[in-house]
């Protein structure tokens, strides 16, 4: 499979051209013009020939080419571009490269989401604090916090299919979409037209950089990189910094062909074609290098289970006191009157976190307070970080298993592709 970097530039733009040239006249010789095995031979054999002076001298790619293939091919040269228009071929052709460019991202898109399903399996029921506007929530695990990334890449792979299987041809209309010109070539004969016609036809990184400074994940970090130039101590989360600066300008690039469409005048008009050669590259190199790095951030990420465990444990006592009213509850107590206890207790310990800058000590207050001793020795069973988890094990057991994998079946076999990336940080304070 090519790569999106040869598949985009000028010099693959005008290979496709020949070949697509090519590959009309196989359809013409198909449907009975007068083309011979010679002409198409010919073509085929100069189908890559490129010259770039001839199109600086007529100020026209598509012209460039044929003044060019007819220079190489003298046999062929009679019928080269016979009742073609440049839209004809240079849409056409920019739809191959659209079709190849999306199995090339749907590939590596696929690569991403099977590293990340790997590291949601491995850590599916390893607990670790949830946040609401940023503000510790329920335990949550960290294989159920990767299965919300996936969810968005999961469906990444369904619009782009979507997209590729949704491109329609430009096909062979002619100047005005009429047909007129292959009309007349076919001598009246409408059923040949119209068979040539049918013939041709930033979530996720954000979330490691948060975690990151949370010092609980981490993207890959080799042993003699560098994160500051000031700090040496710094870890900076680079990658994930390049992918969200990067997945910005390519949400920007959407604009482009919105306002060119809306700009179409009556047919056609070529306004678009300008616009066209830097933002349909661009759209897909972007997203080409965001998955490389993608894939190398899944494939490396590190998760600290001690750090996450000691995060858990300062907050948890706040959480866990639903549990403890209820136990008080249930072993005799008064559920208002526990619930002031509780509640008087908890501001107290938030103001020794919070104003003294002290550990978070709610649960040796309550074993101090005589109240709590009908539930002492359920303490330690109730502050089990597992019995806040509720189903996230068993959901991302069930989400992999019908929605996950069953999705990557297609692409199976681009599965054990290595991205090769090097990544030098711009600045790094």
């Amino acid at each position: 499979m090519p790569h999106l970097c040869l598949l985009f530039p000028t010099e693959a733009s005008r290979l496709l051209i020949g070949q697509h040239f090519y590959r009309q006249l196989l359809l013409w010789h198909a449907l009975g013009l007068p083309i011979t095995d010679a002409q198409i031979a010919e073509m085929e054999s100069h189908a890559e020939d490129i010259d770039f002076e001839e199109e600086r001298k007529l100020r026209h790619d598509v012209m460039a080419h044929v003044h060019t293939f007819a220079h190489c091919c003298p046999t062929a040269a009679p019928i080269i571009h016979l009742g073609a228009t440049s839209c004809y071929v240079g849409d056409n052709t920019d739809l191959i490269a659209l079709r190849d460019g999306f199995n090339i991202l749907l590939s590596k898109l696929a690569r991403v989401i099977d590293r990340l399903a790997n590291f949601a399996e491995e850590y599916a029921d390893l607990p670790t604090l949830g946040f609401t506007h940023f503000q510790p929530a329920q335990l949550t695990t960290v294989g159920k916090r990767a299965c919300l990334w996936l969810q968005d890449l999961v469906m990444d792979v369904r619009n782009l299919e979507r997209a590729r299987d949704d491109l329609r041809s430009r096909g062979v209309k002619g100047t005005t979409g009429t047909q007129a010109s292959f009309l007349q070539l076919f001598k009246g004969d409408h059923d040949k037209v119209e068979e040539l016609d049918k013939m041709v036809t930033e979530m996720i990184c954000t979330d490691i950089r948060l975690l990151a400074n949370l010092k609980e994940i981490e993207e890959p970090f080799e042993k003699e990189q560098i994160g500051s130039s000031a700090m040496p101590y710094k870890r900076n989360p680079m990658r994930a910094e390049r992918c969200c600066s990067l997945a910005r300008h390519l949400i920007a690039l959407v604009a482009d062909p919105l306002q060119t469409a809306s700009g179409q005048w009556l047919e056609r008009t070529l306004d678009d074609s300008a616009n066209r050669r830097i933002s349909l590259p661009e759209s897909f190199l972007t997203a080409d290098i965001i998955l490389s790095m993608l894939q190398n951030i899944t494939e490396g990420l590190v998760v600290y289970p001690k750090v996450i465990e000691r995060d858990i444990h300062h907050e948890l006592p706040f959480m866990a006191t639903e549990n403890i009213i209820m136990a008080i509850v249930k072993a005799g107590g008064n559920r208002q009157e526990c619930h002031e206890k509780i509640r008087v207790l908890s501001q107290e310990a938030a103001a020794v976190v919070k104003q003294e800058g002290g550990d978070n000590d709610l649960l040796a207050r309550i074993q101090r307070d005589p109240y709590s001793a009908p539930i002492l020795g359920q303490l330690e069973a109730l502050l089990d970080p597992k019995t806040f988890i509720g189903r996230a094990p068993q959901q991302v057991s069930k989400f992999l298993a019908e929605e996950v994998r069953p999705l990557l079946e297609p692409y199976k076999s681009n599965m054990n592709v290595k991205v090769d990336l090097v990544v030098s940080t711009v600045t790094g304070k």
